[in-house]
């Protein structure tokens, strides 16, 4: 059974898995997206599946592809439910253009067009850049970074070229100040962050806009719990962060919308930090993240 929605001090609705709320609070217009279209990679679960929800709840019918079918399948079927709109569920793998290439044709011949797109699908985990293997390495930045382009790339052929579209890439703040055990995500998200300013360039003549989310550490989800974030707000490591907490799925939904609707449409090519202020004020430590690893890496074995 879904838990119930938690509203803590004026905090948008959340829950910790990875179901649809029973209940929210619009802090836009219920129709702000009304009839467009979203496809929303890494959409079946955590921050993505709650975007999908918040895009819906507004108005909005979504694409949630990833390599896992049934995944996606159970997640559309919540989605639909709890919103009233349509969710298709499409397999594909971010690193294989041609997968990408029919998600996309058979988008539009579901729905007639894409409105937005939303690159979430991400992988992580930590790992001490002397432990990381070559391949390792590769792997994260084929499926953050070559994913991203990959998929912006071939939606913007098959349709943002000749009709516009707002673009969303979903990045992080691990790369500001150089974070222990990140050396992967913190350079493929570099990178990305890049990539939004450049695309935002050469395809705003085409009326794309291109944005950057990088939430901080955002509570019930699957990075939250790999990357040690349970263990640090046991040890009060949030209380550096300015607004003391953890943030959660729906926030980042909420600078999602903003970003992919009109309500932000004067702005491309910038990065949204949605942190509490972390990357600011909290400490690089070190030493509490590789002992994280190491009492992981013994768990693991």
């Amino acid at each position: 059974m879904a838990e119930e929605p938690q509203r803590v001090g004026g905090l948008p609705e959340d829950v910790q898995t990875d179901d649809c709320m029973s209940s929210y609070t619009h802090i836009f217009s219920p129709e702000l997206l009304k009839d467009q279209v979203a496809f929303i990679t890494g959409g079946g679960s955590g921050i993505g599946f709650r975007i999908a929800e918040v895009l819906m709840r507004h108005g909005c019918d979504t694409v949630i592809a990833s390599r896992n079918l049934n995944k996606l399948t159970e997640a559309a079927k919540k989605l639909t439910d709890a919103t009233g709109r349509c969710c298709l569920p499409l397999a594909m793998d971010v690193r294989q253009p041609e997968t990408i290439t029919t998600a996309v044709e058979e988008t539009l011949k579901a729905f007639g067009r894409i409105d937005v797109l939303i690159n979430n699908a991400a992988g992580n985990f930590l790992c001490p850049a002397s432990a990381l293997s070559f391949n390792a390495f590769r792997t994260v930045l084929e499926i953050d970074t070559m994913g991203t382009f990959n998929t912006s790339k071939v939606v913007y052929e098959k349709w943002f070229k000749d009709h516009g579209g707002s673009i969303v890439n979903i990045s992080a703040t691990l790369g500001y100040r150089g974070q222990a055990l990140q050396v992967h995500a913190g350079s493929a998200k570099a990178a990305n962050d890049a990539m939004t300013k450049h695309l935002a360039v050469e395809w705003g003549p085409s009326g794309v806009r291109v944005n950057t989310l990088a939430p901080g550490p955002i509570s019930g989800t699957e990075g939250y719990r790999r990357l040690g974030g349970p263990q640090s707000e046991s040890a009060g490591a949030f209380r550096g962060i300015p607004l003391q907490r953890a943030g959660n799925k729906t926030e980042m939904a909420h600078g999602v919308l903003f970003l992919a609707s009109r309500a932000s449409s004067y702005i491309t090519g910038t990065v949204l930090v949605a942190d509490g202020g972390a990357w600011l004020t909290s400490p690089n430590d070190v030493e509490r993240l590789l002992g994280f690893w190491t009492a992981e890496k013994r768990r693991d074995k």
